[in-house]
């Protein structure tokens, strides 16, 4: 932890960070704003930003299934327990669980946190009262949450439990989660490497927030190094079948408890692996609020690139609209080949399909409104978002990095 305070010790990155949240909170308002609530973008993709958006912390995610250690890790990072913090080997984290800094240590229910203008969770009240009910906010003063937010989820669940239905969109709330967080840790337990249909669910809806994934094979020394090495190729295995990407994901293996590694077990060459890995996974959370800025832009840029294409694809479908006649009929075959749809603006307007969305989602909002509601492409307003990535946003990096001079 002392690594950590000396990191973040220089004031000079808090101003850098203080000068790129308000210049992305004047491009977003003035630019990029009109654009995502002309074409309903919000709807599509991710919800308006507020300005406690941008001021948030840096957020880290943990997913994996029950009792894979999730709270223990937060706690062993905090070297503390924290308000509300359950552990055991049921089920017990029924919750999402927000660890932040705050005055005094206390537990905030969800239907109040949510409602807070301050603070970055106002979009969650879409998901619900059911979900709030299952949301609560954790807050204590410690020098690690005043750089970073910790989001500790409910176990996904395997087996005969996933035939009990929650009570909201689980997965919609991952989503939601991933897209403002700054790393996505994917816990696994050396005795649970089965990926059940919900977490494969869960691992899909984080689509294009792959370079935020960290996987972390926990618990690892209560298995010895041949067992381990087995262990390993299993879970590379598993976890290559349900990213479906090329590159081979980062897998930091360690156990992140109180208790010392168990030697006997692992014998020397493994408790040295131990220690390599551990100390790597810190210096990549150490990194996460030096990397802000970076990060920010990176988020912004990539929102910007989707709202454009967003309002193409709209403008696009509401052109294909006949003026009279056939509207239903023109809107279902339009609705059943959107993959046509989406290649033909990429054709015409020179776009990267990567940055594409996903049809089957788009598809499912789609289906809630009527096409002809829509409005026709606004050259000026696209323009103004390409004369914000061309222009603004190289400026606001040249004046950040003059901070540094």
């Amino acid at each position: 932890m002392e690594g950590l305070d000396a990191l973040l010790a220089n004031p000079t990155s808090l101003v850098a960070v203080t000068s790129v949240t308000d210049g992305l909170k004047i491009l977003y308002n003035e630019k990029l704003k009109p654009l995502e609530s002309l074409y309903r973008f919000n709807d599509f993709g991710s919800p308006v930003l507020t300005s406690s958006d941008f001021d948030a912390k840096p957020m880290v995610m943990l997913l994996g299934q029950y009792s894979t250690g999730k709270t223990t890790f937060i706690k062993h990072l905090l070297e503390c327990s924290y308000p509300g913090a359950h552990i055991g080997p049921e089920p017990t984290t029924d919750r999402f669980i927000v660890v932040m800094s705050g005055p005094d240590g206390r537990s905030i229910p969800g239907n109040t946190i949510a409602v807070q203008a301050d603070m970055p969770f106002t979009g969650l009240t879409t998901f619900g009262g059911s979900f709030l009910s299952k949301f609560e906010c954790s807050q204590m003063p410690h020098p690690l949450l005043e750089h970073i937010t910790f989001v500790d989820t409910p176990g996904v669940l395997s087996g005969e439990k996933q035939r009990t239905q929650r009570s909201y969109d689980f997965t919609g709330v991952i989503s939601w989660f991933a897209a403002k967080c700054d790393m996505i840790l994917l816990l696994f337990d050396p005795h649970k490497l089965d990926i059940s249909d919900e977490f494969k669910r869960v691992i899909s809806s984080l689509r294009g927030h792959d370079d935020k994934i960290r996987v972390v094979l926990n618990k690892a020394d209560q298995v010895d190094n041949q067992q381990l090495m087995r262990v390993y190729g299993a879970l590379m295995w598993s976890l290559g079948k349900v990213l479906n990407t090329p590159e081979v994901a980062r897998v930091y293996i360690g156990s992140f408890n109180d208790k010392p590694v168990n030697e006997e077990v692992l014998g020397p060459i493994g408790k040295d692996l131990f220690e390599k890995e551990q100390d790597d996974l810190l210096v990549d959370l150490m990194d996460i609020p030096k990397k802000a800025c970076d990060r920010r832009i990176n988020e912004f840029v990539k929102r910007a690139r989707a709202a454009k294409i967003h309002a193409y694809i709209i403008s696009h479908l509401k052109k294909e609209m006949p003026s009279f006649m056939g509207k239903s009929k023109t809107q279902k075959r339009l609705m059943d080949n959107l993959d046509d749809v989406f290649a033909k603006v990429q054709r015409e307007h020179h776009l990267p399909a990567g940055d594409f969305p996903s049809v089957e989602h788009f598809k499912e909002v789609l289906s809630r409104y009527n096409i002809e509601e829509f409005e026709k492409l606004r050259p000026k307003m696209i323009q103004a978002v390409d004369d914000m990535l061309g222009y603004d946003i190289p400026h606001l990096l040249k004046s950040v990095r003059n901070l540094y001079d």
